[in-house]
């Protein structure tokens, strides 16, 4: 299932407060400013900085 339109538009990043991208594929959020990657669990964000993985 995928996340609710309204649900992705409240989201932010918690580090930077910026706007996440949402790739349904990989079940993830990205934030281009901070360039981490949060998981998404049984549909439920993990917006959890410790949790978040650096990508390039």
């Amino acid at each position: 299932m995928a996340l609710s339109d309204q649900l992705l538009e409240k989201l932010a990043c918690p580090k930077c407060k910026g706007k996440l991208e949402y790739l349904e594929n990989e079940c993830q959020l990205l934030c281009d400013n901070c360039k981490l990657a949060y998981r998404i669990t049984d549909n439920i964000p993990v917006l959890l900085v410790e949790e978040a993985e650096k990508y390039e």
